[in-house]
């Protein structure tokens, strides 16, 4: 099965939900025996569910949608958030953007209207945006590749967070649960991303609204007064009241 195929069919189920054969091989542009031979091993590896005459990403798997197909999903979401998160950086401060796709828009926004800035990051992809940039100082943690995430993690990448300090941290999560607890798919992920909240004065969760509710296996802190939560407009009422309860300060990005 050709890597892009899969990827268009990962990334058609996670925008469109549940679809049908005959969808599925109308956006992908391919017959539909071919699709069923790629769902086929799509299921066989977790990453979707088959059903009868079509097939949904597997929710609860425990196997992530690799980084370049996460990328796209939400995206104007996600390019609202980091405009958003643009406005809160300031010159000559250290900032720390963690791995993720949203994180990943602000590094590409950074990139578009640079500032003098220390950044320092876990994520390959932010170093590689960034790397450029003549105005911003790029450290990369070292440590172990999570390919997943396109990050580094572990006990390397911990050690040396260990000797630093940030201004701003903006930590992209994989779920926020209705208790306020984030949480992880990956437990050196979710130990680094622990770590991190410890280190920064001014720590902001960037999530968009689809992140809100799951929970995953991995606790890496509940969210408290001390961090301000980054989000899009479709975040609801309940949400609003319930992040209110905790503590936090909410900034809601409107897309353009």
């Amino acid at each position: 099965m050709k890597i892009d195929r899969a990827t268009a069919i990962r990334q058609h189920l996670f925008a469109k939900g549940y679809s049908s054969i005959a969808e599925i091989a109308a956006a992908v542009g391919a017959s539909e025996p071919t699709v069923r031979r790629d769902l086929l091993t799509l299921e066989a590896e977790g990453q979707i569910l088959r059903t009868h005459g079509g097939a949904q990403i597997a929710e609860t798997s425990g196997v992530e949608v690799a980084f370049e197909s996460r990328e796209h999903i939400n995206l104007p979401a996600k390019r609202a958030i980091a405009e958003a998160a643009y406005q809160m950086l300031r010159p000559e401060t250290s900032v720390f953007l963690d791995a993720g796709t949203t994180v990943l828009q602000l590094a590409r926004r950074l990139r578009l209207h640079p500032m003098p800035l220390r950044v320092f990051t876990n994520c390959l992809p932010v170093a590689q945006v960034l790397m450029p940039v003549a105005e911003i100082g790029v450290t990369l943690l070292g440590g172990s590749l999570r390919r997943q995430n396109a990050s580094m993690v572990g006990p390397l990448a911990e050690a040396a967070l260990e000797k630093l300090w940030f201004d701003q941290l903006f930590l992209g999560v994989g779920a926020v649960s209705d208790k306020g607890e984030i949480s992880s798919q990956d437990e050196q992920e979710a130990r680094l991303n622990a770590l991190m909240l410890t280190r920064s004065k001014a720590p902001v969760i960037v999530a968009d609204a689809d992140k809100f509710g799951p929970q995953l296996t991995y606790g890496v802190a509940h969210l408290g007064a001390a961090m301000r939560v980054l989000t899009d407009a479709r975040l609801t009422a309940e949400w609003h009241g319930v992040l209110n309860g905790l503590g936090c300060a909410v900034t809601v990005a409107e897309a353009a």
